[in-house]
């Protein structure tokens, strides 16, 4: 029990951030590309208060820890809202507004990689084990975050980028897959399917990440 609740302590912060600064990060490229709906609503924010969703922030990912050992650790927070209609070139923008959530999650990659890097190079405290298994998770959960949400699958931002540049007509019919995209993705979670096209994926941007810094 000690054990898994010193698991929980030490991946909370990389779960939280790591999900809500990817919707936070939704919501500051649609009000740059001109939706301001999300700033409207005040979800263009750094708190994960704001985002935290309490199935997908928290009991969904204490709930893998728990029980699938195993399993990838995701999650999900509350979606930031975007009107595609008031971006200033509708189209064309869903691929940046898209793209910012993976986005984000490869920069959070990088700087767990930088801290790890850094607890690894400083001298052994108390300190520097929690940092740096912290770390490790923080790579990890932003990886898998990032690969998930770029598959090609609407709703997930992959399936958005897709819709922005396929020709008009090829992406309406692409678009209308939408409402079922989320039973798509859970047959394919359930199956096994999902994992096997996943893993490799998600090994190789951790990899590359543990590269850049070193970390071998």
């Amino acid at each position: 029990m000690n054990a898994l609740i010193q698991t929980i302590a030490i991946a909370a912060l990389p779960v939280i951030f790591a999900i809500t600064l990817h919707e936070a990060a939704h919501g500051y490229a649609a009000r740059h590309f001109g939706d301001p709906t999300a700033w409207q609503m005040g979800r263009i924010s750094l708190n994960p208060l704001r985002h935290i969703d309490p199935i997908g922030t928290i009991l969904i990912p204490v709930a893998i820890l728990v029980f699938s050992a195993g399993s990838f650790l995701f999650g999900y927070a509350k979606p930031v809202p975007v009107d595609f209609t008031r971006l200033r070139n509708p189209k064309r923008d869903m691929l940046w507004v898209a793209a910012a959530g993976p986005a984000a999650n490869l920069f959070m990659a990088l700087c767990w990689a930088f801290m790890l890097k850094l607890a690894w190079e400083m001298p052994s405290t108390d300190f520097t084990v929690p940092l740096s298994e912290m770390s490790k998770i923080g790579i990890v959960i932003n990886c898998v975050l990032m690969v998930l949400n770029l598959l090609p699958l609407p709703p997930l931002d992959g399936g958005r980028i897709a819709v922005s540049l396929l020709p008009h007509r090829l992406a309406w019919q692409f678009s209308r897959i939408e409402p079922w995209g989320f039973p798509i993705l859970l047959v394919l979670l359930f199956t096994g399917i999902l994992s096997d096209i996943m893993s490799p994926l998600v090994l190789f941007s951790a990899r590359a990440i543990e590269t850049i810094f070193g970390l071998y």
